[in-house]
């Protein structure tokens, strides 16, 4: 399917067709021809990962000895494989270091493909596409999870257990009702899924045994909890700021639609939301879902191998998802656009990028060497978004600032293309949500890759808990000095200067204060 048949489904699913400068239409047309989207990369036989399977001969230098190591048929090899190979010293084997795992393969999954050389991002086999033209997140979480598409009464029965647990426990709320009125939203959501945990004792492994999640029964329940209630939650998120509750979920809505009733209905029971936003947000919700070994992906897992319940799990995932490395870089666009303010501005802004004085969000990926697919649809979302509630002027900048660098040769040389940020931070703004509140939005449907992921440890026989080694760089070797010997000081690092706050100050001023 070529690029404009895509483009026309989108639209026919967002909405009707937007204005797209034509300059971009042949970036975009160019990019997806370069991705090799139509030269036979996409058919249904996959080229041998890196080479397919063999034997890796090594010769340590060292001692001169030679050593066979077994290359799998994905192209990987055992790193313990290494072990023997040994030169005196410790005894220590030979060991790989790779800082931020950027060439080390740490499982075996099937929930999604990335091929970020030609820029192609798959769920379970589907392009993503695909799934953004014809698909919708519940059944996209469907599919994310149990690995295919349902029929119509899988779906059925998968829509209506998910929204029949959309409502949160009182204890739950309570907890969040304890919060500052100014805490931040990701604060609010990581808090509601700790209170989660403790509401649903049962399905504890520390609580009921490590056997409990050897139960489909089990493991699909909280399945359907976690997917039902983190839009709930993080309409508590959205709401704990402007001292309102959010409406009670509305189960006879769709799931993206529930989430903007919960935020927008003030209790109006007959209120529905604008079904094109709604469209609009579930194919960014959509576009989201799911990422491979991300940074908190791959915190799930690593909590999942230890057996910690999966409340935990989702918790730990969705608070490196916090992190402004993270899940944090579209609002981290936003302020870079703002900051540029005019599109007279852009060129001595690139200049600043290329001598490091300023850092050019929304721009590469650590897998991306290519367009990300998910910008391309994402841009064409902004205009249906832009049409509806108006326009952001930021747009003209974003888009300007992505013509201009994609004609620089130093962005060119260096394959730094537009990432799902650079546009997505824009959309969530013209729909009215606070730049604080666009990781929530991240967290909401990343849940599903979060919990597919969980699913496949479980499955996994191959599972162990992580426990990597380390570089040990440090003293050696030091006797014990008895602080008498030690004088006021010693050398090295030292806490620095902690000032005490005044409320403190004014409390030591009294007497009988401790």
């Amino acid at each position: 399917m070529s690029f404009h048949q895509r483009l026309a489904v989108i639209h026919r699913h967002v909405g009707k067709d937007s204005n797209v400068d034509e300059t971009q239409e042949s970036l975009l047309q160019n990019t997806t021809r370069s991705t090799g989207q139509n030269n036979g990369s996409n058919k249904s036989e996959r080229p041998s990962p890196g080479g397919g399977g063999g034997v890796l001969h090594i010769k340590d230098g060292r001692t001169g000895k030679q050593y066979d190591v077994s290359i799998s048929e994905h192209g990987t090899i055992q790193g313990t494989a290494l072990k023997q190979i040994r030169a005196g010293g410790d005894g220590v084997g030979l060991r790989t270091f790779d800082n931020g795992y950027v060439n080390t393969t740490a499982c075996k999954s099937s929930v999604s493909y990335i091929d970020g050389e030609a820029g192609i991002l798959r769920y379970r086999g589907y392009p993503i596409e695909q799934l953004a033209e014809r698909s919708n997140l519940l059944e996209v979480s469907y599919l994310v999870i149990y690995g295919h598409l349902p029929g119509a009464e899988q779906l059925r029965h998968w829509e209506e257990a998910v929204m029949r647990h959309s409502a949160l426990p009182i204890a739950v709320e309570d907890a969040i009702e304890a919060l500052p009125h100014d805490a931040h939203p990701m604060g609010v959501l990581l808090t509601g899924l700790a209170a989660l945990s403790t509401c649903h004792p049962e399905q504890n492994p520390a609580l009921s045994g490590q056997h409990v999640y050897k139960s489909k029964d089990v493991v699909d329940k909280q399945i359907v909890r976690l997917i039902g209630k983190i839009p709930t939650l993080a309409a508590y998120a959205y709401h704990r700021a402007s001292g309102r509750r959010p409406a009670p979920p509305n189960q006879k809505l769709g799931y993206t639609e529930n989430f903007l009733y919960m935020l927008d209905s003030s209790n109006r029971s007959s209120y529905v939301p604008n079904p094109r936003l709604a469209k609009a947000l579930d194919v960014l919700f959509l576009l989201h879902a799911e990422h491979e070994l991300n940074c908190s992906t791959s915190a799930a897992r690593h909590l999942a191998s230890s057996g910690v319940d999966v409340y935990t799990v989702i918790q730990g995932a969705v608070g490196a998802l916090y992190g402004p490395l993270h899940g944090g870089a579209n609002e981290a666009v936003l302020r870079m656009l703002e900051r540029i303010g005019d599109k007279s501005n852009i060129p001595s802004f690139i200049e600043d990028v290329k001598a490091r004085k300023e850092i050019m969000f929304g721009f590469g990926h650590r897998v991306y060497k290519n367009y990300d697919p998910r910008a391309k649809i994402i841009r064409q979302v902004a205009d249906e978004v832009f049409s509806i509630v108006g326009r952001d002027p930021l747009i003209e900048i974003a888009m300007e600032l992505e013509k201009v660098a994609r004609s620089d040769e130093y962005f060119v040389k260096r394959k730094l293309y537009p990432n799902v940020d650079f546009y997505s931070g824009l959309v969530y703004r013209a729909m009215g949500f606070p730049p604080q509140f666009f990781t929530v939005l991240f967290a909401v449907p990343r849940v599903t890759g979060y919990l597919a992921h969980w699913k496949e440890t479980l499955e996994d026989p191959d599972t162990k808990i992580v426990r990597p080694q380390q570089d040990y760089c440090g003293e050696w070797y030091r006797d014990y000095v008895d602080l008498s010997q030690r004088g006021e000081r010693t050398a090295g690092e030292d806490l620095s200067a902690v000032q005490p706050s005044a409320a403190y100050k004014r409390r030591i001023a009294g007497t009988n204060w401790y």
